[in-house]
């Protein structure tokens, strides 16, 4: 793998070590996996895990498992699990139909822990929680467990009555006998299982003993034949009690725990249990909310696969804990979108354009540039006549300083049509703008000066007779406070109360009238915007707001 050395990370070093001849994977092929909890919708946060551990196994050629890590039935639906095999396909993985549950382990990892209760590695407790924070101990003390020299059998007996219901929710857990002692409270003879009366959605009601993760997690990795097991930082303190597991239960193969930091980002809140109070409080419109850091509300927002993998690409993979700002997701779209995205002319604060001298009743069309970074993608005709929709904001009555658009007496450039000079205007009643009026130079078509005037103004329009309604919908952060998720602070308190805005009656050009949800438009001036995949339909066009322009005026 040397000639990708360049791209090059902690891990990938370590895993190259690892599968260089003498290394510990020597011979074998890379083998990660990727173990979601399927409790809520894979959010950024995820993505940067998920792009390690699919990508590390695409870079070394080697494979990587999809694991539902469904051990702890409390809030896990078979709509999550459906939900991330759709974000992991939409960014480009794919898991080659190794796909499991941790749940399809259970009796596997159940006869493990009869085998450590055997080998006097692990023992029934029947502390209550109180109880066992009580004899919790610190650095100074010793953790306590009178049970601790339980006989095997005895062990044995209770946890199989475990197994059978034969007690209440908290009578007994099974623990690990490692270290009572050690300066790592994971290894305090830490709880195995524990015994829950809840439904599980694949196993129903089979189970009411589950593992804890760090007994479940490395046997599942063992069974499957991971190399590599890679996690988020949090866990780092864990891996000696990963290993001991590896070390202890009679396993086929040992991988190798890594961890690296988790992504960071200001603005939001990456919690699944926040997000989901944000869902069942209806602050946003559900898991999809364009404003939601949730890969299905990015991806309805406009965001690519390639721009959300280039961002994690970018940010690299590090052991210390960083936050990276928002913009910087937002550069990473703007930048894909800028090479993709089809140009067209919106107007979504309209205003009416009457050309006084235009030939009443005629309509003509300008060839425009699909994409001016892409020659390849060719040009469209677009229709123009007498009568036009721009920006209210390309009007004012009396200017302020370096003011180049509409005003009495200034030319404009028509982008891609014609000069105009702005002669007035019409108001209502109450003094409002109702239209602007103009006569166009017919020696300008195309928008050129065959005399060589200076024209500084040019602006976008939309015919009006020729155009479609739509709804645009203008999104900015969720939060007003940086850190919403800072200690002290309530996050529900940080929401920004215009973190959307609607449009209703903004003015297209007609070429939108087939756009689909995978198409991605550029409206001139306003920023990148998408098809809403949900609310967007032919004869009712909705758009989000994908990202601003880096200079355009947002609102």
């Amino acid at each position: 793998m040397d000639e990708n050395r360049e791209n090059s990370n902690f891990i990938y070093d370590f895993v190259a070590e690892d599968t260089a001849p003498g290394g510990r994977f020597a011979g074998q092929p890379v083998h990660t996996r990727f173990p979601p909890e399927p409790n809520g919708y894979l959010h950024i946060g995820h993505c940067k895990a998920l792009c390690i551990d699919f990508g590390t196994a695409e870079k070394f050629g080697g494979l990587c498992n999809l694991r539902m890590d469904d051990t702890n039935p409390a809030k896990e639906d078979t709509e999550f699990v459906e939900a991330i095999q759709e974000d992991i396909h939409w960014l480009g993985f794919d898991w080659g139909g190794r796909f499991f549950y941790g749940s399809d382990y259970f009796e596997q990892t159940y006869a493990m822990a009869e085998g450590l209760i055997r080998k006097g590695l692990a023992y029934v407790c029947q502390l209550t929680p109180e109880e066992f924070s009580r004899y919790r101990g610190d650095i100074s003390h010793p953790a306590v467990s009178p049970y601790r020299d339980r006989p095997i059998e005895e062990s044995l007996d209770l946890f199989r009555r475990m197994r059978n219901g034969e007690f209440p929710e908290g009578k007994y857990t099974l623990r690990a006998k490692i270290d009572l002692a050690s300066g790592n409270f994971n290894m305090r003879d830490p709880v195995l299982y524990r015994i829950r009366y809840i439904e599980h959605h694949r196993q129903g009601t089979r189970w009411c003993i589950f593992p804890m993760y760090d007994l479940a997690h490395p046997i599942q990795d063992a069974l499957e034949g991971i190399t590599h097991s890679l996690c988020s930082l949090e866990y780092e303190d864990h891996r000696p009690l990963y290993n001991w597991v590896i070390e202890h239960c009679d396993v086929p193969s040992r991988p190798r725990q890594i961890e690296f930091a988790r992504l960071g980002i200001n603005y939001t809140v990456m919690s699944k249990r926040k997000l989901r109070r944000l869902v069942e409080e209806g602050k946003v419109s559900g898991w999809d909310d364009p404003r939601m850091p949730t890969l299905c509300g990015l991806r309805r927002r406009g965001y690519t696969p390639r721009s959300i993998r280039e961002f994690c690409e970018r940010i690299g993979v590090s052991k210390v804990p960083s936050t990276v700002d928002y913009s910087f997701l937002e550069s990473c779209l703007r930048d894909d979108l800028n090479q993709t995205a089809r140009r067209v002319m919106a107007v979504i604060r309209p205003l009416k354009l009457i050309i006084t001298n235009y030939p009443q009743g005629q309509s003509e069309t300008f060839p425009v540039e699909n994409n001016p970074v892409d020659p390849q993608a060719g040009e469209r005709d677009v229709s123009f006549s007498g009568t036009l929709w721009i920006e209210s904001e390309d009007f004012m009555e009396e200017p302020v300083k370096k003011y180049n658009r509409f005003f009495p007496g200034n030319e404009v450039r028509l982008k891609g049509a014609y000069v105009v000079r702005c002669t007035g205007c019409v108001k209502d009643e109450s003094g409002a703008v109702t239209a602007v009026l103009c006569e166009y130079d017919p020696d300008t078509r195309g928008g050129n000066t065959p005399d060589g005037r200076k024209v500084r103004g040019t602006v976008h329009w939309v015919d009006a007779s020729n155009c479609l309604d739509a709804e645009v919908r203008l999104y900015d952060m969720l939060f007003s406070d940086p850190e919403p998720d800072a200690p002290g602070k309530d996050f529900m308190e940080c929401l920004n109360p215009d973190s959307l805005e609607v449009l209703t009656g903004c003015k297209v050009e007609r070429s939108l009238e087939a756009c689909t949800p995978s198409n991605r438009f550029q409206f001139l001036r306003l920023g990148y915007f998408a098809p809403d995949n949900r609310d967007s339909a032919p004869g009712h066009l909705v758009f989000n707001r994908a990202v601003a322009l880096k200079d355009s005026f947002k609102k």
